[in-house]
């Protein structure tokens, strides 16, 4: 019994790339519920977040999920080949509770991630997509996150990307206090962008969302203002730092729109940072003067830095994950006898049956009880070791003695059997 997860992350695409293949949310159940109509697996669920798309799915063969990655986005075959992992088993299950835990994330020990893999989850159990073996796997997953979260540093002083988006505005900015912040969507990234920028009271801050009602409510936390996503293109000009992290499948801001935005700005520089994936910004935008465009790949340099402390934290999550995942993967084991366990338990009570038939059918025939009761476990003893006595005496020299070996540590028997076994 396998469990596996495919897909790439930060550090085997580039952005370009991991733009392809991310699913919009609104459109992982459709997908969830595809991939298995098609019986490519039996369990399935989709993390898709601006630094990673990976599936995570039992019963089924990597190379047909990784064509169906292919197809479901409209890419030519094999066009994400260079870029996939395939973790199995032990692999896979260690992946899980390090994404979950922060370990494989840009930005170490980032919280984000717990959530978004929640999500997933919640996601794939609305697409019926969610069985037992990815169940237990995830709420594996969820309680070594918490110990690591709990128990380690690993979260500690960690940096965002949003915060890592005010290091870069102050490089351009002398002081954030004199300047406009837009704030496009009103999703959790853009809320923690909110709060990081807040603390250094820019001049204004206003929220442009699809709509105005949710970017209100978040605007009201912040003393900002809010519009709608229609209102923008006019206003752009207004602002000297945007932060956009939308769902869009496609750019809100265009090269064009920000050469207009430029000169009407008269060449003051305006700063934009794009978390969103897919971009939320025409890439070519970022070669206009006075525009400092950066994805969230150009933060990487930043967050960069967070790697290389907190080792010992590392290292002790890193344990609590091997050792949750060996407990994990024998639950898994267990779970590939189970087949096996139901098979014999039916075989034997349909033998148990047809006993205690023949035994009821002696009562009623006026048999004594005492002689019924013994025709009855004779009855059994026979029929319960009619298959292994056949499987001996129709055996070579070699399987006899391997089935000799496997009946005496199953039924306990001595090493030397005081008779040879008759047949029935």
């Amino acid at each position: 019994m396998t469990v596996f997860t495919l897909g790439l992350n930060h550090t085997t695409a580039p952005l370009d790339v991991r733009e392809k293949v991310a699913f919009a949310p609104e459109s992982v159940g459709d997908a969830l519920r595809a991939l298995t109509r098609a019986k490519a697996v039996k369990e399935a669920a989709i993390l898709s977040t601006c630094n990673r798309t990976e599936v995570y799915f039992h019963g089924g063969a990597p190379e047909h999920v990784a064509s169906w990655l292919n197809e479901a986005h409209g890419l030519p075959r094999d066009t994400l080949t260079p870029h996939l992992y395939t973790f199995g088993n032990e692999k896979a299950v260690t992946h899980a509770f390090r994404v979950a835990s922060g370990l494989d994330s840009m930005v170490l020990g980032e919280p984000q991630i717990l959530g978004q893999m929640k999500q997933a989850v919640r996601s794939a159990e609305a697409a019926g997509s969610l069985g037992l073996v990815l169940n237990r796997l995830f709420q594996r997953t969820f309680a070594v996150a918490k110990d690591v979260r709990t128990n380690t540093d690993i979260g500690t002083a960690s940096i965002s990307m949003a915060a890592a988006s005010v290091k870069l505005a102050e490089r351009i900015f002398p002081s954030l206090g004199d300047q406009r912040l837009l704030l496009i969507g009103a999703g959790e990234m853009i809320e923690l962008a909110a709060t990081h920028f807040a603390a250094r009271r820019p001049k204004s801050i206003t929220i442009a969302n699809r709509t105005l009602e949710r970017g209100r409510t978040l605007a009201d936390r912040f003393a900002a203002d809010a519009i709608t996503l229609n209102e923008m293109p006019e206003r752009l000009a207004q602002f000297d730092i945007i932060v956009t992290c939308t769902a869009s499948s496609l750019p809100i801001l265009g090269k064009g729109l920000l050469e207009r935005v430029v000169k009407q700005r008269r060449h003051a520089p305006v700063f934009i940072v794009d978390l969103a994936v897919p971009r939320d910004v025409e890439p070519e935008a970022g070669s206009l003067d006075d525009v400092f465009l950066y994805s969230v790949d150009d933060l990487s340099a930043i967050v960069k830095d967070n790697l290389q402390i907190r080792r010992d934290s590392v290292e002790q999550a890193e344990a609590m994950i091997a050792a949750q995942a060996d407990h994990f993967l024998r639950w898994l084991d267990g779970r590939a006898v189970v087949p096996t366990i139901t098979a014999l338990h039916g075989h034997h009570d349909e033998l148990r049956a047809t006993e205690l038939d023949r035994a009821r059918k002696l009562l009623a025939n006026g048999t004594s009880p005492e002689a019924a009761l013994e025709a009855l476990a004779r009855g059994l003893t026979s029929k319960l070791l009619h298959a292994p006595l056949a499987a001996l005496n129709q055996a070579g020299d070699a399987e006899r003695a391997e089935l000799m070996a496997l009946f005496q540590r199953i039924y306990r028997l001595p090493d030397e059997p005081s008779e040879p076994p008759r047949e029935l």
